[in-house]
């Protein structure tokens, strides 16, 4: 059996991932700090499985805890979700962001080094491409200046681990997602940011829910069909079974070079409008949103072409933007009775 380290592994993507990869017969540790989750997630992730995850509560940022974990764990592949992730917020807090994401993957890498480890998959963006000049977006595409310190961690972060499995002999995927939502069937893990969202469908739902007066909507002057932003949604399940699909790749020495990368999403856009129009229907709910100027860093449209993941990981999204919506408010219902 594998034994499989997944950082931020009590987060909305990372909980769904550790699911997956319990049910596919791996153990697994999680290592997590707690800062936009709770420890109540490990629970979950044990009803849903059978299986309790071996915990550990570290902050990544911190060095000598980080050697502590791996003088005691062997592990036989990491899956690196520990991050912060929202756009908005990284333009007010730049130096937050670079010290989190950075510090945080070369500790990890330099552990990899040290200890020959390999099996390395980083969480990585759609951002990385900023408005891209052709659609869908390809591999291909070239990786363009940063239009936010987010996407430039990611940019930054896929060109340290591109060195380092040159360097060293490590082997690295970079999935790049495009805009996961939804929640676990079960109903018992989903999106439950701390504090007010900073992503659409966590506002959608809490706007619903009563718990925010409005949804603002960022712009509606966009090139685009109605004016709103397009991204391409995938449900975090369908995203969590990309990493499974990743993992068996390196495990099994099938990836073509030391580094590779590969869009992750479900290949179709939607607008801002769209989305709220599609949950108000599924739902059979009212939203109360408006539209406001549009906000920093955000790109007017991207959506993904996965022929190449479809093809190189044997993988491809399975469950419908209805039925994620369904879930995803689903889950909000649970978290407001």
């Amino acid at each position: 059996m594998k034994k499989i380290l997944v950082t931020g592994g009590l987060g909305f993507i990372g909980s769904h991932t550790v699911v997956e990869l319990q049910n596919k017969g791996f153990e697994v540790v999680i290592i997590d700090n707690l800062s936009n989750t709770t420890i109540d997630v490990l629970g979950q992730i044990t009803e849903i499985t059978g299986t309790k995850p071996d915990f550990h509560q570290i902050d990544l940022r911190i060095k000598n805890d980080v050697k502590d974990f791996f003088k005691n764990n062997h592990v036989d592949g990491i899956i690196h979700f520990a991050a912060y992730k929202a756009v908005g917020e990284s333009m007010g807090e730049p130096l937050e962001y670079y010290e989190n994401n950075f510090n945080s993957l070369i500790y990890l890498l330099q552990e990899m080094r040290d200890r020959k480890l390999d099996n390395f998959i980083f969480s990585s963006s759609c951002t990385v491409y900023g408005q891209a000049d052709k659609l869908p977006i390809t591999e291909e595409a070239p990786v363009k200046a940063a239009e936010s310190v987010y996407g430039n961690t990611k940019q930054v972060g896929e060109e340290i681990i591109k060195d380092t499995s040159k360097a060293h002999n490590i082997n690295a995927i970079a999935l790049r997602y495009f805009n996961p939502i939804g929640g676990h069937p079960s109903i018992k893990i989903g999106e439950l940011p701390v504090g007010v969202p900073q992503n659409l469908i966590p506002f959608i739902t809490q706007t619903a829910a009563g718990m925010r007066e409005e949804l603002s909507v960022f712009g509606n002057d966009y090139p685009t069909k109605d004016g709103t932003a397009v991204r391409d949604y995938i449900d975090v399940v369908d995203l969590a079974r990309a990493h499974i699909a990743a993992l068996r790749r390196l495990i099994d020495k099938k990836n073509k070079k030391s580094f590779e990368y590969f869009n992750v999403g479900s290949g179709n856009g939607s607008s801002v409008l769209e989305i709220i129009n599609t949950f108000e229907k599924v739902n059979n709910i009212k939203l109360n949103y408006k539209i406001v100027g549009r906000r920093e860093g955000d790109v007017v449209v991207a959506f993904a072409d996965t022929a190449i993941a479809n093809k190189e990981l044997n993988w491809k999204t399975e469950i419908s933007l209805e039925k994620t919506l369904e879930t995803a408010w689903k889950w909000q219902l649970k978290q407001t009775v």
